[in-house]
């Protein structure tokens, strides 16, 4: 195994290295693999263009023909305001500094917003799949509100030679209902169009934050996990759980089983993220799960455990933004290779 990897992982190493995993056993699930595309969406209802921008994105940067993902997503120049995520390094204002990371640090494809890839579609579009996200959170409203509106058109991204569309979904919002249709709507038009579609599944209300903060609860966002499925999201990205037991602790909320907490989860990070993966349909649909924030020197470790969680889970890859774009290109390339190579070590295996 890479002793870099262990080094990283330090005094976790055993316990998310040697985890067996026992809620839902790695046979009932749809592996990530070379032949992911003709075994599992090949039969499906997605046209051939479709799948041949699956098969881009699975055959571009280090982890081409391996059927993982490791993406670069850069949406928070809006999502959290330019000055915030920029200012730790002002190159990324500038869009293509942003394609040129994602190409040096191997990545599968490149995820931002309509204006960063319109920017420079012409010189990148065929050296690395673009993914362009079609809603976003801004904070200029005021007082601040938390709704994704549509920023981008699905023809835009076409036009431009994008591979996949990106949309976010605030489930548990007001406004999800309405979300829910808008991408239902923009993303049955990039199937038709022949790109694939990343749906963000994301938790949003005051009322999830109880003892603990229940928008990262492994049961409401599995369930977030199952209704991005059902409008026919290709590739769910979802954060990684760090508690459980949401549907519990609110009040005449939702419906859940108690086998739910007895036998398809425990307290284990991969276990909870196993279930996760099991509301992707069994794993048809992969899951990718967020970077998160940046918190400075331990960027790295972090990057690398949440990598060890997902693989072993049954998950597809990492989206990491923050962790790599607010240091210098060279550390940001180091970091999103460290992801990649959980990805390339056989010897990290599904729990």
């Amino acid at each position: 195994m890479n002793s870099k990897i262990l080094e990283l992982l330090g005094s976790d190493a055993d316990y998310l290295l040697k985890h067996e995993c026992k809620t839902v056993c790695k046979s009932k699930l749809h592996l990530p693999g070379p032949d992911f595309v003709d075994r599992i969406f090949a039969p499906t209802d997605r046209n051939p263009q479709v799948l041949c921008a699956l098969q881009r994105m699975f055959n571009t940067g280090r982890l081409a023909g391996t059927g993982y993902l490791s993406i670069l997503p850069v949406d928070q120049g809006i999502e959290h305001s330019a000055g915030a995520s920029f200012a730790p390094n002002p190159d990324y204002f500038d869009p293509e500094n942003i394609v040129k990371l994602a190409i040096e640090g191997g990545c599968n494809a490149v995820a931002s917003t309509l204006g960063v890839l319109g920017m420079c579609s012409r010189k990148y579009a065929h050296k690395i799949p673009f993914m362009v996200k079609l809603n976003h959170n801004e904070l200029m409203t005021y007082p601040n509100k938390f709704d994704q509106v549509y920023f981008a058109q699905v023809e835009q991204a076409w036009n431009m030679g994008a591979c996949a569309v990106g949309a976010t979904i605030y489930f548990g919002s007001p406004e999800s209902t309405r979300q829910i249709v808008e991408t239902s709507i923009a993303f049955k038009r990039a199937h038709e169009l022949g790109m694939a579609t990343v749906l963000w599944c994301y938790l949003r209300n005051n009322a999830f934050k109880k003892d603990k903060d229940y928008h990262v609860a492994a049961d409401l966002t599995a369930q977030a996990n199952h209704l991005g499925v059902t409008i026919e999201a290709d590739i769910i990205k979802q954060k990684l759980p760090e508690c459980n037991g949401g549907y519990n602790v609110l009040e005449k909320y939702g419906k859940t089983h108690k086998l739910v907490y007895e036998k398809l989860t425990t307290d284990h990070p991969i276990d909870l993220t196993r279930y996760q993966v099991v509301n992707c349909y069994m794993g048809r649909a992969g899951l990718i799960n967020s970077g998160g924030e940046s918190k400075g020197a331990g960027d790295l470790a972090a990057a690398v455990k949440t990598a060890v969680i997902n693989k072993r889970a049954g998950g597809m890859g990492l989206i990491s933004g923050r962790k790599a774009f607010q240091r210098p290109m060279k550390e940001g390339v180091e970091l999103l290779n460290a992801i990649q190579d959980v990805y390339l070590d056989k010897d990290i295996t599904v729990a």
